[in-house]
């Protein structure tokens, strides 16, 4: 049931007009942006005899100049000599095809005040291969990466010549040796030899290893206010291990995402090389070692907050750092502060120690809590995150009738791993986390409990600017004792900004006697969203939530609510607002949802 079950008034049916209103004319816009309407152009190439990947290159070769066409009129001196050019153009955009010397024709038709270019293209045979070599020699010649480039190079006899392929067979093979430490691999020899009468060709390439280098000693410079180290937990790679391109990549990604350098300069230095060892010079230009940074925001669920973050990220000078984040909010106060101190050998690890008080006040429960939580934390490679942590709980609380107090001790262990290609304004990509807990009586807590929170999503991009968001999130709790020994943190409770929308925040989850919500030992919520953007900055969106909290997965009632959502995107993230109403309820009323953020 919806947390307004009250019949509509006669202002929500209007506004229920409106919004239907609104929906069609999104709608329109949307069709109006998948398919503009353009002009007839002055010129107009029409190129016959090929088509695919072929005619596309064509195309694009036979690009009109800047400057043929002024205030719609055309320079025929102009186009008559594009005309001519064209034909080799055209040859040129066919050869990495393995078309030479193929028939081409170009003719200019007037038609009126507007000009056609005909180019009729007649192909041929393509050239085929007769013989490919492709040979290593030096000291690397045995490598088994490089052989097995060679045994996979992607030209064989018999097979079309095709010049794309070739390059990047080439990069491919030069790209590995380098990255294997043969930092002076060439091609002593690499050609291509057409026989265009019989339309064969033979591939010789030879490439030649050089030397295998080494890391020698790295030098880093330019930050003394941090111990040596602290920054050498950065390094991805250890003296006298194979020298790699890829490695120092590595470690230029870790001094920039440490957030303490505003600078990072990495320089292999080869010319100054003993005995095949290349020494490094790192250069580190610190940034800001304290921050402080204020922040207004609103959120449909917690109401207006002003937030303020502090961060020192060299404390001591030992490269530890302290933060404090403070937000008050209409329903949501609490200020976080922590500790980290960072693993001495591993740039992804950390250990944290965290305080934090909290004061939550909603239509549904009220919630103090203070807690302390230390955390061991392990990175297990790009977007994976990993932590062991306790956390000491105690939680004064209202939810119905009840009022209580609980004291809980709480091991755990959480996993994340994110692979979205952009934090800000994500095109794709996947998300999935889970986080196991439990306590018990021996650990000096008031009840005993084991819980598991679970929750993935997925976006995919569509055609015609189209994008397909899914999101599923679910929790189960094993609990002896009542669930009126659980404080409100860990009930479950659903409807929101995050979760349902068309209902207000926590609004679902089971009813005491007196019909009060005072939440449940089972989650369980699913979304899914399709947008389409529009213009540069801008989006619309169709979506469809349905999710509750319940006691009992035997007995599970899915309340349900979909909408329309509109989005405006930033440079900090995207602003959110979204219309939905609950589906399969009497008399439901419309709801006005509005986030900061990617939704996760």
């Amino acid at each position: 049931m919806p947390d307004s079950a009250a019949p509509c008034s006669h202002r929500c049916h209007e506004a229920a007009r409106l919004a239907g209103i609104a929906v069609l004319a999104f709608l329109a816009l949307w069709l109006s942006s998948a398919s503009p309407l353009h002009a007839a152009e002055p010129v107009e190439i029409i190129v016959t005899g090929v088509e695919g990947d072929l005619l596309k290159n064509v195309q694009q070769t036979l690009i009109l100049p800047a400057g043929l066409i002024l205030d719609g009129v055309v320079d025929q001196l102009w186009l008559s000599r594009f005309a001519g050019q064209a034909v080799e153009k055209t040859r040129g955009a066919l050869e990495p095809f393995g078309y030479y010397d193929t028939p081409v024709t170009v003719k200019i038709e007037p038609t009126g005040e507007r000009y056609r270019l005909l180019v009729v293209v007649t192909p041929g045979k393509p050239v085929r291969l007769a013989e490919v070599s492709v040979t290593l020699t030096g000291p690397g010649k045995e490598e088994d990466r490089l052989l097995t480039l060679v045994a996979a190079f992607p030209l064989k006899n018999g097979d079309l010549l095709l010049h794309h392929m070739y390059e990047e067979a080439k990069m491919a093979l030069i790209s590995q040796a380098r990255d294997s430490g043969y930092l002076n691999a060439e091609f002593t020899r690499h050609e291509i030899r057409i026989e265009r009468s019989v339309t064969t060709a033979t591939i010789e390439l030879v490439m030649d290893s050089g030397e295998k280098y080494f890391f020698g000693a790295t030098r880093i410079e330019g930050a003394p206010g941090y111990p040596d180290s602290f920054l050498r937990r950065h390094l991805t790679y250890k003296t006298g291990e194979l020298f790699s391109y890829s490695r120092l990549g590595e470690t230029q990604r870790n001094f920039s995402n440490s957030e303490r350098f505003k600078e990072v300069i990495i320089t292999p230095e080869q010319h100054d090389a003993e005995a095949f060892r290349v020494p490094v010079s790192v250069q580190l230009k610190p940034g800001p070692r304290i921050s402080l940074r204020p922040g207004i925001g609103y959120g449909t669920d917690t109401g207006a907050r002003v937030t303020a973050r502090y961060r020192d990220l060299n404390m001591f000078h030992r490269g530890h750092e302290f933060y404090s984040n403070v937000y008050v909010a209409e329903r949501l106060q609490g200020v976080v502060t922590g500790y980290i101190v960072p693993s001495p050998t591993d740039v992804g690890s950390s250990t944290t120690l965290q305080l934090n008080l909290q004061k939550e006040n909603t239509v549904i429960y009220d919630s103090r809590i203070l807690a302390l939580e230390v955390d061991r934390n392990r990175s297990f490679g790009t977007g994976k995150l990993g932590a062991a942590y306790a956390k000491a709980q105690y939680e004064e609380y209202s939810v119905g009738d009840q009022k209580s107090a609980s004291r809980l001790l709480l091991p755990g262990i959480r996993f994340s791993d994110d692979r979205y290609d952009n934090p800000i304004r994500p095109h794709q990509g996947f998300r999935y986390a889970f986080d196991l807990h439990g306590t018990h009586q021996l650990f000096g807590s008031d009840t005993a409990l084991v819980q598991l929170l679970a929750e993935a999503s997925y976006l995919v991009p569509l055609p015609w600017r189209l994008s397909l968001h899914t999101r599923a999130k679910g929790g189960t709790t094993l609990l002896n004792d009542p669930l009126s020994d659980i404080p409100p943190s860990l009930r479950f409770f659903t409807g929101g900004d995050q979760s349902v929308r068309g209902y207000s925040y926590q609004s679902l989850g089971p009813r005491n006697a007196a019909g009060q919500v005072v939440g449940g030992k089972q989650l369980l919520t699913s979304s899914i969203e399709l947008e389409r953007e529009l213009f540069k900055s801008w989006g619309i969106s169709l979506f469809y939530d349905a999710g509750n909290a319940f006691n009992s997965f035997s007995a599970v009632s899915m309340a349900q609510g979909a909408g329309i959502g509109l989005h405006y995107f930033t440079s900090v993230g995207s602003l959110n607002l979204s219309v939905a109403r609950p589906l399969g309820v009497d008399n439901p009323s419309l709801h006005i949802h509005f986030t900061v953020g990617f939704q996760l």
